[in-house]
C-alpha cells in the first residue's frame, strides 16, 4: 500500500513539475474556462435572440423564453398571480374612490373640449350659433352629475371586473407582443441565480479539470480528454441547476442549513417580482385597456352606456339637440356622444404618476402573499425558464466540452 502511494506521488511529481508540465496544468485551466463559457452561452440562449434567426423550424435558434412566451406567461398567471388573489381584490386595493375622483377631475377639465369635438364633427356651423348661455347651462348640469356618475360607474366596474377582464388573455397578449418584457421579468427575478450558473461553471469546471488532469497523468488514451470534456460540460450545468432549486425545503446539517439558492431568496424575489408585475404588467391602465379593447369589450361598453344614459337623456342635451340637429337628429347625437365617451375612456389612465401610485398599493399586497407561498409554489416562478428545455442547455455544455477536449488532444498533447 505504501509502495503504491509512493509510486503515485513520484509519478505525479515527475509529470506535474517537469519541464513540459504546463501542458498538464492547462487541463484544469481550460476546463474552468470552458465551464464558464458554456454556462454563459447557455444563459444567453435562454433569453436571446427575441425572434427566430435562421430557417425554421430546425435550422436556427430563438431564445427559450421568447420561443415559448405564451406558455411561460400562462404558467406565471396560473402558478403565481392567481395564487396571490383575485382581480376584484387587486382592483379594490387600487382604491376605487380615488379612481372615480381622478376620472371625474379629468373629464371635468376637458368637458368643453370634448363637447366641441362631438358637435363640430357634423354640426359645426349650428353649434357655433348656439347661444353661450345654453352651452354654459349644459356644462353646469353635466358637471353636477359627474361625481355621482363616475362613482357609480367605478363601483359597478369593481363588482363585475372579473366578467369584464380576461386576466390571462391580457397578460399573455402583452408578453407575446413584448418579448423583451417577458425576458426582463425572468431575468430580474432570477438575476443572482443566472450569475451563479455562469460562475459555477468555472468553479465546477476547474474541479473536474483537476480530476481529469490526474487521470491523464496515468492513463493517456486519446479518448480520455474528450470524454471528460463532455462530462465536464454536462455535469457543471446539471449541478448548477440543481443547486438553484434543490433541496426545496431547508435541510439542517449541524450548523449549516441547505436549501436551493432561489428558494432561500423568497423575500427578495417576491419584492422584485411584485414591483415588475404591478408597474408594467398588471397596471390600472392595462386593465382599463383590456376592458375597452379585449375579448369582453362589449360587456364593458354596455355597462358604460348604461351609466351615461342619465346625462345623455337629460333636458340640457335635448335642448342642444333641438337647437342644432332638430328632433330627428337626437338619436344620432346620442350615439355620437356615447362613441366619444367610449373613445376617451382610457385617457384618464395615461397619467403615469396616478397609475404608479395605484401600483404601489397593490405591490405590497402581492409581496406579502407571495412571500407566504410554499416552496413548491414559489419555485414555479422561475423553474419554467429552465425546466422544459434544460436538456438543451446541458447538451450545449456537453458538446462544447467535447470539442474542447478534442482541441486539447490535437493542439496541446
Amino acid at each position: 500500500m505504501f509502495e503504491t502511494l509512493m509510486f503515485i506521488v513520484d509519478r505525479l511529481g515527475q509529470t506535474l513539475f517537469a519541464e513540459q508540465s504546463w501542458r498538464y496544468w492547462s487541463i484544469p485551466v481550460l476546463a474552468a474556462l470552458i465551464g464558464w463559457i458554456t454556462n454563459w452561452i447557455a444563459i444567453q440562449l435562454t433569453f436571446l435572440p427575441l425572434e427566430f434567426i435562421g430557417k425554421p423550424p430546425l435550422l436556427g435558434w430563438q431564445g427559450i423564453i421568447p420561443s415559448k412566451v405564451e406558455k411561460m406567461a400562462s404558467i406565471v398567471v396560473d402558478q403565481t398571480i392567481h395564487k396571490l388573489g383575485t382581480l376584484d381584490e387587486f382592483f379594490s386595493k387600487m382604491e376605487p374612490d380615488k379612481i372615480a375622483h381622478h376620472v371625474e377631475q379629468f373629464i371635468d377639465s376637458r368637458l368643453e373640449l370634448y363637447t366641441d369635438e362631438v358637435m363640430q364633427e357634423e354640426h359645426a356651423v349650428l353649434w357655433a350659433n348656439v347661444p353661450l348661455i345654453v352651452k354654459q347651462r349644459f356644462y353646469t348640469r353635466t358637471r353636477k352629475q359627474l361625481p355621482e356618475l363616475t362613482e357609480n360607474l367605478v363601483k359597478d366596474i369593481g363588482k363585475h371586473i372579473e366578467e369584464l377582464v380576461d386576466l390571462k388573455h391580457m397578460i399573455v397578449k402583452q408578453m407575446s407582443e413584448d418579448k423583451a418584457l417577458m425576458n426582463r421579468v425572468f431575468y430580474e427575478v432570477g438575476h443572482q441565480e443566472f450569475q451563479f450558473v455562469i460562475r459555477s461553471g468555472a468553479a465546477f469546471g476547474g474541479l473536474f479539470g483537476i480530476i481529469q488532469m490526474l487521470i491523464w497523468c496515468f492513463y493517456r488514451q486519446t479518448w480520455v480528454l474528450p470524454f471528460f470534456g463532455l462530462l465536464n460540460g454536462v455535469a457543471t450545468n446539471w449541478i448548477a441547476l440543481n443547486i438553484i432549486f434543490r433541496p426545496l425545503r431547508p435541510i439542517r446539517i449541524g450548523r449549516f442549513e441547505l436549501q436551493g439558492l432561489f428558494l432561500k431568496r423568497q423575500q427578495d424575489v417576491s419584492a422584485t417580482f411584485c414591483r415588475l408585475v404591478t408597474q408594467e404588467v398588471l397596471t390600472l391602465q392595462r386593465i382599463v385597456e383590456e376592458m375597452m379593447h379585449g375579448p369582453r369589450q362589449d360587456r364593458t361598453k354596455v355597462l358604460i352606456k348604461r351609466h351615461l344614459k342619465p346625462i345623455i337623456e337629460a333636458a340640457s342635451v335635448r335642448t342642444i339637440a333641438q337647437l342644432t340637429v332638430g328632433p330627428s337628429g337626437y338619436a344620432q347625437l346620442k350615439q355620437t356622444l356615447e362613441a366619444k365617451a367610449l373613445e376617451v375612456s382610457t385617457a384618464p389612465f395615461e397619467n403615469k404618476i396616478f397609475v404608479q401610485e395605484r401600483a404601489e398599493v397593490v405591490a405590497e399586497l402581492f409581496r406579502v402573499r407571495m412571500a407566504e407561498l410554499s416552496p413548491e409554489e414559489f419555485q414555479d416562478l422561475l423553474r419554467p425558464a429552465f425546466q422544459e428545455d434544460e436538456w438543451i442547455l446541458i447538451t450545449v455544455g456537453g458538446v462544447l466540452g467535447l470539442l474542447a477536449g478534442l482541441a486539447q488532444v490535437g493542439l496541446v498533447f
